[in-house]
């Protein structure tokens, strides 16, 4: 399959960096065609901007102009993975500023045209979404708070996909208490489960 790749990490000695290189591996090992956005490495600046909110729908074409790589690559992408620590509840303020500036109208979704009738989805290109997460917070705390960094991408984004877009969601809890060999065994399943991508 065609895959972006989305990662946000500011640290190149991560786990977080090492998320990033088994995803490699494994897209390639499952022979799929990658391209990759590091965020950070690529300074993306994250701040939906004056003019760019003046022209969000009036002239969404202007917002697409400034951002024309971002937007190619997501809509030749066939697959969708998004790999990022959890902070505060939710992605890091460089990817919510991403989804904030590339998922435009006529982009990633169209307006219904009536105010009880949601967006309809445009991504109708990808056919696979995988988001994999750290997270310091334990599972059942953020099930206590409604897991919100899991519902923006598997509730909020997931209709904006393919009607039938395969959605899989890969996080290590309490990540500050985690042994090496834990730490392990999630790459080894994230290893696996984007090599296959199912």
């Amino acid at each position: 399959m065609r895959c972006l790749l989305l990662t946000c990490h500011p640290l190149p000695d991560s786990y977080g960096a090492a998320l990033t290189r088994t995803a490699l591996q494994g897209l390639a090992a499952g022979g799929h065609e990658v391209r990759h956005l590091d965020l950070y490495a690529m300074g993306f600046d994250p701040v939906l901007s004056l003019a760019e909110r003046r022209s969000y729908l009036s002239n969404t074409q202007h917002n697409i102009d400034g951002l024309q790589a971002h937007v190619d690559a997501l809509r030749w992408a066939e697959a969708l993975v998004c790999i990022y620590p959890t902070w505060m509840y939710g992605p890091p303020a460089m990817l919510k500023g991403w989804l904030d500036r590339v998922m435009l109208p006529g982009v990633a979704f169209e307006l219904s045209g009536h105010p009880l009738i949601p967006i309809r989805g445009a991504l109708q290109n990808i056919h696979r979404f995988v988001g994999v997460t750290t997270s310091g917070a334990p599972w059942w705390w953020l099930r206590v708070v409604g897991d919100p960094g899991r519902s923006l991408f598997m509730k909020g984004l997931r209709p904006l996909f393919a009607r039938r877009c395969r959605a899989r969601w890969l996080q290590l809890h309490s990540m500050n208490y985690q042994s090496d060999e834990a730490r392990q065994r999630f790459l080894a399943r994230v290893q696996q489960q984007l090599t296959r991508l199912d």
